[in-house]
């Protein structure tokens, strides 16, 4: 440790890779270079996630459109049917 310490030695990268994963944290954060401890790989979204986030916004969009926002019937029968296609995409 003393060394570590002093600049004399610095730790092999395998024993920091284990320190991140075991604290969950990235070797950015360890290396104080960011104060955000997930680092930039948690801030990824694939275009496959976007796509269909997208998609479910305009799949709400359309559900709400066909039908009467006064009628408690069709609120009900809105959100079912919201709801199952939701259950479909898991």
């Amino acid at each position: 440790m003393n060394r570590y310490e002093n600049g004399q030695s610095s730790p092999p990268l395998k024993i920091l890779r284990w320190y991140a994963d075991f604290f969950d944290v990235s070797l950015d954060y360890i290396f104080a270079r960011t104060e955000q401890p997930e680092g930039k790989l948690y801030e990824h979204k694939p275009k496959v996630v976007e796509a269909i986030t997208q998609e479910n916004k305009e799949l709400r969009q359309f559900v709400d459109m066909c039908f009467d926002p006064t009628s408690p019937v069709s609120e009900k029968l809105r959100e079912t049917l919201t709801k199952l296609l939701e259950e479909q995409r898991k």
